[in-house]
């Protein structure tokens, strides 16, 4: 089973070159695709330097918009039977991939939660007001959607191309992960859960999710079910 990871990255110079070098050690076919939203701290560079001569690597440079546009940016260069959307910082753990991509590769799934509030693995403590907005945005989406979801907002998740293709995205911004829960629920697809690890950092670590962003998240859940 070919693998695309689908890696939008702003600012992330600190820990990009660390999360490439991580995915090239994984024993599965792959190819991974980057795309830059307009970095300024030299990420652009390090990313081109880093593909420079690898096969099976994309590098998509973009102005900032966001990173629901340098997720879409990415969808027509995918040419893996599976996507992984990944982060470029170092909050998810890439030895959980594995786990990730087991329901998928045994056939039963069209889409896997890497879950951070399933239990048994290592948590960084969340922020109160962070995790109060992921439990109100999973909450929201199991009502809406009729599922069981743990973690809505969690930013790993594998999902068959074909079906990443077919949802036809549009948030520009961090609601792109809700969009993608949104929109894959109403095709009531074989959704999985497995638990991962976290390991969150702080805004001075560079963190850039913030609390308007589980508003808008919280919205697009709402739109799509009253308006498609």
């Amino acid at each position: 089973m070919r693998v695309s990871f689908l890696i939008p990255v702003y600012n992330e110079s600190a820990t990009v070159e660390h999360v490439l070098s991580r995915l090239v050690e994984l024993d599965v076919p792959k190819q991974i695709v980057i795309v830059d939203d307009g970095s300024t701290d030299g990420t652009a560079e390090i990313v081109d330097a880093w593909a420079e001569g690898r096969e099976d690597v994309v590098v998509v440079h973009k102005k900032n918009g966001g990173k629901g546009t340098a997720v879409i940016a990415g969808l027509p260069h995918l040419d893996g039977e599976v996507t992984v959307i990944q982060d470029g910082d170092l909050e998810y753990d890439v030895d959980d991939i594995p786990a990730l991509l087991d329901p998928l590769r045994r056939g039963v799934a069209d889409m896997v939660y890497g879950s951070r509030f399933s239990g048994g693995k290592p948590q960084r403590v969340h922020r109160f007001w962070h995790s109060l907005g992921n439990k109100v945005m999973t909450l929201t989406a199991n009502v809406l959607y009729d599922t069981s979801l743990t973690d809505v907002g969690t930013g790993y998740k594998a999902i068959r191309t074909v079906l990443l293709r077919d949802i036809k995205l549009s948030e520009p911004n961090f609601a792109i992960d809700c969009e993608i829960t949104a929109r894959v629920c109403l095709r009531r697809p074989s959704v999985y859960e497995v638990p991962i690890a976290y390991y969150g950092r702080t805004y001075a670590e560079g963190k850039k999710i913030h609390w308007r962003h589980g508003f808008e998240g919280l919205w697009t859940l709402i739109r799509i079910r009253i308006f498609g």
